[in-house]
């Protein structure tokens, strides 16, 4: 296969590996692990009715007027991940890892057709690395626990749906913006645009703030002015200090992970103005706590998933960074109850009465 490129230093344009080979070019690989299974399981069936996938494994001899099998011999091919691949330079010596283990029938058959299912994904044009990480999902999990993942993947579609069902009721019946951080993505109502058609064209009007949503304006600049001063060192200083002390395959590899490590921070940095805006006016009755709360069930299901699936640091930290938000925000709940003078999420107050019909 095609070797992955070296990670150097990028300021001393050291390489550790300091191996001759092409990048462009295939080269051989030595593969560090061999997992062989055996079947231990005793078993009848029917030689008319075989099962295809036993069939291929299956060594048969006549002993007199017996045909008698061999033990199933099974050699993982699923165990072989990228990671275990070693280039084979000028050492004399590599190493090689067995692992010998006896499995039942039915985990047999279930790796053979995952063990198909993945080649199939090769012969559709997957690449080794995509097939190496669906082969991770099997091998690097329990199995058992990888089903109770995919059984919760259906809850997470369905808490996906609610939470945006109940969001887009919050907003469209929402009147004021007072306790609200504007750093949001609902931009017509932080902004009170209203859009008319006269003469085929759209005519845009821009609504006033009243007294109590300028306040709220206020806390939430000098919310987002706080943390600027917190984020921007912390943005470049690692930024710099990967550049120093980390090892990247070249200086655009360095790029990308300095920008996706400052998008992870400035995602948390939107998610903050809105506590400082909570603690500021001692109250939580503004916020859409239906659909706050489906969103923490998925995101209690992402950090399942964050421990199943490979993926870089930064991606799993950022899935435990909105754990701790909402965790916060059901402090600010216990520490604010509801005070009923003050609007809830619809704009209104509890006390309010509602406007008779004139007649």
């Amino acid at each position: 296969m095609v070797p992955k490129p070296p990670e150097i230093s990028l300021i001393s344009g050291e390489d550790k590996t300091k191996v001759p080979y092409c990048l462009y070019h295939p080269v051989s690989h030595w593969r560090s692990r061999l997992t062989v299974n055996i079947v231990g399981d005793h078993f009848l069936f029917d030689r008319e009715y075989l099962p295809n996938d036993v069939h291929r494994y299956l060594r048969v001899f006549q002993n007199g007027k017996k045909v008698v099998y061999l033990p199933l011999l099974f050699v993982d091919e699923l165990s072989n991940r990228v990671k275990d691949l070693v280039i084979n330079s000028t050492t004399t010596e590599l190493p090689l890892i067995i692992s010998y283990d006896s499995i039942s029938l039915g985990r047999l058959r279930f790796w053979i057709h995952m063990q198909d299912a993945v080649y199939s994904l090769q012969q559709f044009g997957f690449t080794e690395k995509d097939a190496d990480e669906i082969k991770g999902i099997f091998v690097d999990t329990n199995l058992y626990f990888l089903a109770l993942t995919f059984f919760v993947a259906a809850f997470h579609l369905l808490f996906d749906f609610l939470a945006f069902k109940n969001d887009i009721s919050f907003w469209k019946q929402k009147k004021s913006m007072v306790g609200m951080s504007s750093k949001v993505w609902k931009v017509k109502k932080a902004f009170k645009i209203q859009v008319f058609w006269k003469g085929g064209k759209p005519t845009f009007l821009f609504g006033k703030l009243d007294e109590s949503e300028r306040r709220t304006e206020e806390y939430d600049t000098l919310a987002m002015k706080y943390l600027s001063y917190l984020l921007y060192p912390l943005c470049i200083g690692g930024a710099v200090y990967a550049l120093i002390f980390l090892r990247y395959k070249s200086w655009y590899s360095w790029l990308i992970n300095s920008l996706v490590n400052g998008v992870y921070a400035f995602g948390f940095l939107f998610m903050l103005p809105q506590l400082f805006v909570n603690y500021k006016l001692k109250s939580v009755a503004h916020l859409p706590w239906k659909a706050f709360t489906y969103k923490a069930f998925n995101t209690f299901i992402d950090d399942v998933f964050a421990f199943i699936i490979t993926m870089p640091t930064s991606h799993r930290l950022a899935c435990f960074r909105d754990d701790v938000v909402f965790l916060i925000y059901l402090y600010q709940r216990w520490l604010y109850p509801v005070d009923k003078t003050r609007v809830n999420e619809y704009g209104v107050s509890y006390d309010e009465k509602p406007k008779g019909k004139s007649h």
